[in-house]
């Protein structure tokens, strides 16, 4: 599950979850290629759908993640104003991507 972070801090700023319920990269299952394979290609699509030229996918864990559900943000601070990204689509806060 992949939408617009409610609460962004950077210009493209993308909130992915597990659909299943994983507190924590600590109690994540390393053999769970399945969602591995989901994930990356999940990034892979938002960075071509918005046309991202340059972005991080993070992940907090420990006192540094602020709820206990695994999920990665996908953030990109490059301005949309950019020549290289013109046309590119803009986020809508909270919106499902």
């Amino acid at each position: 599950m992949a939408f617009h972070h409610p609460k962004p801090s950077y210009a493209f700023h993308v909130l992915l979850l597990p659909k299943k319920a994983i507190p924590s990269l600590k109690e994540f299952d390393p053999t769970d290629t399945t969602f591995l394979t989901d994930l990356y290609s999940t990034v892979q699509s938002l960075v071509d759908e918005f046309q991202l030229p340059a972005y991080r996918l993070i992940l907090n864990g420990g006192e540094y993640q602020d709820f206990p559900q695994l999920h990665f943000h996908l953030v990109s601070d490059v301005q949309r104003s950019n020549p290289s990204t013109r046309g590119a689509k803009q986020p809508q806060s909270g919106q499902a991507v």
